[in-house]
């Protein structure tokens, strides 16, 4: 996806340090939306994974990271996003939790397993919460570049 669309990455390390990373990703996403889509990535080698885990803690990484990635899936949702797709079981619930979202309608499926979730309480908002290894390997360019009119 990332080839195909500009791409943030979420850095734990950063995070530790108290930089301000949802900030900063806030204000790069600014720069492109609405025009284009973008990726926001904490997805990283894993010795970078085992670097963060290492310094910080390994259950301390990864809270700061769904905190994070939650905080700045909000901040999208500011700047006018209707759509967003989440990747990683706990992400999908730190960002659900952040945007205090309850009762969802299911809508059509996007690969076996993951389909659209439409916010009854936030009109517009549509959430595709994707875990493990749902999904071949277009999923995301597929997510994003889906038609909802059918929805």
């Amino acid at each position: 996806m990332s080839a195909s669309c500009p791409t943030f990455q979420v850095d734990a390390l950063a995070l530790g340090d108290g930089q301000d990373v949802v900030g900063n990703a806030i204000a790069w996403a600014s720069g492109y939306l609405p025009d284009v889509p973008v990726l926001v990535s904490a997805s990283a080698p894993p010795e970078v994974v085992a670097q963060a885990q290492r310094e910080l803690g390994t259950d301390r990484a990864a809270q700061l990271v769904e905190d994070a990635l939650a905080s700045i899936a909000a901040g999208l949702l500011e700047l006018g996003v209707t759509r967003l797709v989440v990747a990683g079981g706990e992400t999908s619930g730190a960002v659900v939790n952040r945007l205090g979202i309850g009762e969802v309608r299911i809508g059509p499926a996007i690969a076996p397993g993951v389909p659209w979730i439409f916010p009854t309480d936030r009109s517009g908002l549509v959430l595709a919460l994707k875990s493990g290894n749902f999904g071949g390997r277009d999923f995301f360019v597929e997510a994003l570049s889906g038609n909802l009119a059918s929805a």
